[in-house]
């Protein structure tokens, strides 16, 4: 029985997706519940399972095309068995064996490639049993082209030296220069960002908080807390979460968002944490941080970090919130202007932790400083509730006793 594989239901805030890797080819058996093709959308990578044993008999979209909700990717031929030889490689296959000296692949077989990293090789004169593939089943993919390619134009400025001995070991006047394509969710955060900047009355207000505390707090219960909460360690952002969330509930305007020309005004929220993944940053969203527990905060935060690095977040966990929090200091940033993640009015910057001199009770002391910037909508915010956010949010964490005390 012929089955159409088709894409998911895209959430409406989701247009439309591109097909990123198809992971089996025509011919090829496949398991059900067994993952056929990555489809690439705005936010996240969605997933296509089969839905019964059997073999993929077609596919419609290739990789790299547009895919609306619902269209139809290719079709599986349900309790099939696969045939000898796959027909999605009919060009390896007839291919001569002396075609070229490299390296076959493991055990003399064919390379079996991607359709994209097929047209790569192609281009490019790579033989494909010489790739190394890094996908399931030794797949070669897209990026094993790109990486052979480039060693490639290489090789002959290494070369050189073993041909001749006076030849120079210097690649002087290397110009070389790549072109790939933006992937959907690096083009869709710069369209954010320059929107972002074009309808925005964008400032940053800055200043600087005294870690001492906090540091001290952490260091005295990181062991007790791991061990209590189930190995769930104790950082620095749940403690950013907390105080954000209590100046949040002082400063409402800093939580509202414009439509049109009313104001939203939130009653919660929903902290977006800036994580750093592989296809770039994402912003997934801690529901109602206002009810959370510093050890729920942290685990939330935790579970998002190792999703974004395994492409498993989902476009319901990067849907919404109503203020994020970004950290640069991860990466060693000492200040910086974070840009507003629209429709939310302003988003809290943190950065490294430096021992810098301080004067405290006309004494200079050693202190552990980090910068702050709230960068902040001023059509919406106005400059001093801005700059008393950010001491809120300072004295906060400067006297975490605050944040237990409600005061």
């Amino acid at each position: 029985m012929a089955i159409e594989i088709k894409a998911p239901q895209f959430p409406e805030s989701v247009a439309d997706g591109t097909v990123a890797t198809w992971h089996k080819q025509p011919g090829e058996a496949v398991k059900r519940d067994e993952l056929i093709v990555d489809i690439e959308t705005d936010k996240v990578v969605m997933e296509v399972l089969a839905e019964a044993d059997g073999v993929l008999t077609e596919i419609v979209k290739n990789e790299g095309d547009t895919v609306l909700s619902g269209e139809l990717l290719g079709k599986l031929e349900a309790g099939a068995t696969a045939s000898a030889a796959p027909a999605a490689a009919p060009a390896e296959a007839s291919a001569p064996a002396a075609a070229s000296a490299s390296a076959p692949a493991a055990g003399g077989e064919d390379a079996i490639l991607a359709p994209a990293a097929r047209k790569l090789a192609e281009e490019n004169g790579i033989d494909p049993n010489s790739v190394k593939g890094t996908g399931k089943d030794g797949r070669v993919t897209k990026e094993d082209l790109v990486a052979a390619i480039e060693a490639k134009k290489s090789a002959p400025a290494a070369a050189k030296p073993a041909a001749s001995a006076a030849a120079p070991v210097v690649a002087a006047g290397d110009r070389t220069e790549k072109r790939v394509p933006m992937t959907r969710l690096r083009a869709k955060v710069a369209e954010r960002l320059v929107e972002a900047q074009s309808n925005m009355a964008m400032l940053t207000t800055f200043n600087e908080v005294d870690m001492t505390e906090v540091m001290a707090l952490r260091s005295k219960y990181k062991d007790l807390f791991e061990k209590t909460h189930n190995g769930v360690r104790l950082g620095f952002m749940s403690f950013f979460v907390k105080a954000s969330v209590e100046a949040l509930k002082r400063f409402p305007a800093v939580n509202a968002s414009i439509d049109g020309t009313d104001i939203v005004y939130h009653g919660y929220q929903d902290i977006g944490v800036a994580v750093s993944s592989d296809r770039g940053l994402v912003v997934p969203v801690l529901r109602n941080a206002e009810l959370m527990s510093l050890a729920e905060v942290e685990s939330g935060i935790a579970t998002f970090g190792k999703k974004a690095r395994d492409g498993k977040l989902s476009i319901d966990e990067m849907t919404g919130g109503t203020f994020t929090i970004t950290n640069g200091g991860t990466f060693g940033s000492m200040m910086s202007t974070p840009i507003v993640n629209p429709p939310q009015a302003a988003i809290l910057g943190m950065h490294n932790i430096l021992q810098r001199p301080m004067a405290i009770n006309g004494q200079v002391v050693i202190r552990p400083m980090m910068y702050l910037a709230l960068s902040y909508d001023h059509r919406l915010i106005d400059g001093k509730e801005a700059v008393s956010f950010l001491v809120t949010i300072k004295n906060l964490l400067e006297d975490p006793a605050r944040l237990l005390l409600d005061i």
